[in-house]
């Protein structure tokens, strides 16, 4: 039962996780492909080189949360480990959405939507160094590679391995998404927050 459990929590976090929210609100907020311009990407920091900051919010919002509510759930189908599996479930959900044909987001907002419904504390750690990188470097990128990186170390300091184990997978997962990103870091030529598409 146990097994069951566990499987149908990270299927329910992968239906959570799977759902493209940045492309849905755009196309509802008459912008059209979120695909079609800037990285084409379907996430808040490439809604945002639409230039509404509102719709971006929103995407932000919407993806996070999504990670939020797949932890809540999975957690009380199959307690701690279920909203384990279902974190995992989400996360993957995001990055290769069926619905997509397996090409999604890379993962920051549900990263911090995960980390929100797992361990708070370690959500506003993450912000907070987003946000110092971010405002340093201009480079949403960056920030969230940074952030991210540290996430697992910071999770091991609250004394939660499992987490950390977790969250190293999904770090790693988010690095492999941002590999683009990392290549024009190094070459100077990654988009700044703000610019436009």
């Amino acid at each position: 039962m146990l097994a069951l459990n566990l499987t149908i929590a990270f299927l329910i976090g992968y239906l959570f996780g799977s759902v493209p929210f940045g492309l849905l609100l755009t196309r509802l907020a008459g912008g059209g492909d979120i695909r079609a311009i800037g990285s084409g990407n379907i996430g808040a920091t490439n809604v945002l080189r639409t230039g509404r900051k509102g719709l971006a919010a929103a995407t932000l919002i919407c993806d996070a949360l999504k990670g939020t509510f797949a932890v809540l759930v999975g957690g009380a189908i199959a307690g701690p480990n279920g909203a384990i599996v279902a974190a995992l479930g989400a996360f993957l959900g995001h990055l290769f959405p069926v619905w997509l044909k397996f090409k999604g987001g890379k993962g920051v907002a549900t990263y911090i939507g995960l980390l929100i419904g797992l361990i708070w504390p370690a959500a506003l750690a993450f912000c907070a160094i987003w946000l110092a990188v971010a405002l340093l470097t201009r480079y949403s990128s960056a920030a969230a590679l940074i952030a991210s990186l540290a996430t697992p170390f910071l999770l091991w300091g609250y004394d939660h391995p499992a987490l950390a184990v977790l969250f190293a997978a999904l770090t790693a997962l988010l690095w492999f998404m941002h590999r683009g990103n990392i290549t024009k870091l190094m070459a100077g030529t990654e988009s700044k927050i703000g610019a436009r598409a």
